[in-house]
């Protein structure tokens, strides 16, 4: 089963599922479960999950967060979104990369994204791994989320691969490690 689009119709029927709701069969972990596909596949992926978290008819409630998304959003509330070309232009790429490093943390990521209270039914599907990329690394991001999101299923869809042990973003770059997830189809 290695054509995305049956990859994607197969996890529709994995997000509403009871096992996958409660996290059953995870052995008490976290249920943090990560869908990785070929980089190539993006625009097949992002039409799959636009069509998903629209879909009126699941029997499961997605949540979804674009990290791009976020991060623009957190950039707007800081008032800079339009002052960072003319800066980049004059300070450098990595004055500026640096400096969004430190604003747009892990601590305002959660701050944008987290919402109370949770519900049997709801998912978080985080998206916009790759777009997001340098600014929030999705590794750092999900060991930040386990506190606040610990009683209901987060998927990432993962434009890389995981191999159990590390994620490796565009499947190019260095690996981090994260062993707190699992694969899912």
């Amino acid at each position: 089963m290695s054509d995305v689009n049956e990859r994607l119709d197969s996890l529709r029927g994995l997000i509403q599922s009871r096992e996958f709701l409660e996290g059953k069969g995870l052995s008490n972990e976290v249920n943090i479960r990560i869908f990785c596909y070929d980089p190539k596949d993006e625009m097949a992926v992002r039409h799959f999950t636009e069509k998903l978290v629209t879909d009126q008819s699941l029997s499961c409630h997605l949540i979804e967060y674009n990290l791009y998304k976020v991060f623009l959003s957190i950039c707007d509330d800081k008032r800079i979104t339009e002052r960072i070309p003319s800066q980049e232009e004059k300070k450098g790429k990595q004055f500026i990369l640096d400096q969004m490093i430190r604003m747009a943390n892990n601590v305002a990521f959660i701050g944008k994204m987290q919402y109370e209270p949770h519900k049997l039914g709801d998912v978080v599907l985080i998206t916009g791994v790759g777009e997001a990329f340098p600014f929030i690394r999705v590794h750092s991001l999900l060991d930040a989320m386990q506190p606040h999101f610990s009683d209901i299923p987060i998927l990432v869809m993962y434009p890389g691969t995981f191999d159990g042990r590390y994620v490796k973003l565009f499947d190019k770059l260095k690996p981090n490690p994260y062993y707190r997830a699992f694969n899912v189809v």
